[in-house]
């Protein structure tokens, strides 16, 4: 399942193990494209990937901390650092194999 994430619990909601977060807002059409690929990514991954979505337009104080300029932006973080940034639209498949490389076997 993907939880929603604010400004203010961002940083608690991505903290530990690895995490995707998925910033979006309503009026992008290429994020509407993004969120089901995201949804079915963390019904697969759930058990080994914490998958979060952030709408920029409520919570903007985030994605200008991130420099995230452009969306829909994939954020990938490991114990709480930032390892990978995907920017655009991404597979299923780009996006499984970018989680892959953090996810400890």
């Amino acid at each position: 399942m993907v939880e929603a994430t604010t400004d203010k619990t961002f940083e608690t909601d991505t903290a530990k193990g690895v995490t995707l977060t998925d910033f979006w807002a309503t009026w992008c059409g290429p994020c509407r494209m993004q969120s089901p690929v995201v949804e079915q990514l963390a019904g697969e991954m759930g058990d080994k990937v914490t998958f979060n979505k952030m709408d920029v337009d409520a919570n903007p104080e985030t994605a200008s901390n991130f420099g995230i300029m452009s969306i829909p932006t994939l954020l990938v973080k490991k114990n709480g650092e930032v390892v990978d940034t995907l920017v655009g639209y991404h597979s299923k498949e780009q996006i499984m194999k970018t989680l892959d490389q953090y996810v400890e076997a």
